[in-house]
């Protein structure tokens, strides 16, 4: 196992946690945030660079360390992709935060791994859910109309209605497994 010099090891604090890794570890994904922290430019080029886009604070050359005002727990996900070329999405963090932050760090969120793009996915698919069930107050549709659409309507025509006559039945058949031979 080979020797790494001193000046390939780079400190990021993200958020007040320290992590370290090793420059050639920052390089695997070309064209993104710590790519260009790990390039051999100069210091000052880079720092100007980064301090472009909020978020980056500073420089400390005494310790050399670099500080990022961002999530720690998420970027503990980034630094993982780097060192091992899978994104992972973390199941206590909401997307929208998960996918701030990629676009921070300069990562695509199409590498999210498939065992995690649902997770990763979920806000979207509840945002888009959302706006398809929105009600329009103006649209002028009483109640029962509006029931009628949702399929939550309780009397039709005087009766009650098929669903609100089976609904108990059904729910005994999955919830009481002594409630019938079926259930059993």
């Amino acid at each position: 196992m080979g020797k790494f010099d001193d000046n390939e090891r780079i400190i990021l604090n993200v958020g007040g946690t320290r992590h370290e890794t090793y420059k050639s570890t920052l390089k695997t994904l070309p064209g993104t945030r710590l790519a260009l922290l790990a390039s051999d430019s100069d210091i000052d080029s880079v720092l100007d660079q980064l301090q472009q886009v909020p978020g980056f604070i500073e420089y400390n050359a005494r310790t050399n360390e670099y500080f990022f005002d961002r999530h720690p727990g998420v970027f503990a996900y980034v630094l993982n992709y780097y060192r091992t070329g899978k994104l992972h999405c973390p199941a206590d963090v909401c997307g929208p935060l998960f996918e701030e932050e990629l676009s921070f760090w300069g990562i695509d969120e199409m590498d999210v791994e498939p065992c995690c793009w649902m997770t990763y996915r979920q806000h979207r698919d509840a945002e888009e859910a959302l706006d398809v069930f929105e009600l329009n107050v103006d649209t002028g549709e009483d109640e029962d109309e509006i029931g009628k659409r949702f399929g939550i309507e309780d009397v039709v025509d005087g009766n009650v209605s098929l669903w609100r006559k089976w609904q108990p039945v059904i729910w005994n058949l999955f919830e009481d497994p002594y409630s019938s031979r079926a259930a059993r």
